[in-house]
């Protein structure tokens, strides 16, 4: 089965994104303007005071008003967590694929959680961790949609253990999540550093740094979200993959983390994750 990639509609970057990136370039941005565009969208504004208060983005206090989450965060945070937000509206209706986003979610809080808990915060933002997790895998639902035959490959890709996740993909596609993901993210005004990590968080070469192409930074954001995926599915029983067996060396390397401690943080994890259900 391949598929060419105009068969394949990417939705169109928001218009509130693109009202964003618009303040954004501008030498003095019009921090009113840009909450009166997300507060005419009562429940948009809601959620980005929600998110703009997780422990993801560690701010000093809490935020109640729109005004102070713009200004507190800044233009490209508020940008990522309008986009996270506006994601999973976009495929709301996809269906049966509730537990995906629950799983995107988890992973976005629990390696954002991560920065904190491992004290990574000079190297890599809480908030860029939380986004790269909402966006790494949207690839799936731009597939999944309007190809039904794609769940049967991503089973394949799941069980996989001697070779790449995106390897099984392309084999059946000619293309993959990832690349995917990649372009909706670049369509979304993503930052490039975000879209790398996206489209290679598949791949371990970029993580030992046999390949290049990934920033310090992306790689962190690709380790830690692997991390996050294998503590959430190792504490749930959800989901299980073989992308540790493949990444889990590779990732510990980049967080320089002894594989001791991954059952204590498996047991914190189960902690976050009960709190927040």
């Amino acid at each position: 089965m391949t598929i060419s990639l105009r068969e394949i509609g990417i939705p169109p970057r928001p218009s509130v994104l693109q009202e964003i990136d618009r303040e954004r370039a501008k030498p003095e941005p019009d921090f009113k303007r840009l909450t009166d565009l997300i507060s005419s969208d009562v429940a948009l504004a809601a959620a980005v005071v929600k998110t703009a208060n997780a422990p993801a983005f560690g701010l000093s206090r809490k935020v109640g008003v729109i005004s102070e989450a713009v200004v507190l965060l800044g233009l490209s945070p508020v940008m990522q967590t309008v986009a996270g937000i506006v994601l999973q509206r976009v495929f709301r209706y996809s269906p049966g694929m509730e537990r995906f986003w629950d799983s995107s979610a988890a992973v976005a809080r629990v390696s954002s959680w991560l920065v904190q808990r491992l004290d990574l915060q000079r190297r890599v933002r809480s908030g860029d961790v939380y986004t790269f997790g909402l966006f790494r895998d949207c690839g799936i639902p731009l597939l999944m949609g309007p190809f039904p035959e794609y769940r049967a490959v991503l089973a394949a890709a799941n069980a996989a253990s001697d070779c790449a996740f995106t390897d099984v993909e392309n084999a059946a596609l000619g293309m993959n999540h990832a690349v995917m993901g990649a372009r909706l993210a670049v369509e979304w005004g993503l930052p490039e550093e975000m879209v790398l990590a996206i489209e290679h968080h598949h791949d371990v070469a970029h993580l030992t740094g046999e390949a290049e192409g990934l920033t310090p930074r992306g790689c962190l954001m690709v380790a830690l979200a692997q991390l996050a995926e294998y503590l959430v599915q190792t504490q749930t029983g959800q989901g299980q993959t073989c992308e540790w067996l493949k990444l889990g060396s590779a990732c510990l390397d980049v967080l320089d983390l002894d594989p001791d401690r991954l059952p204590s943080l498996g047991l914190e994890c189960s902690e976050l994750l009960s709190a927040a259900a």
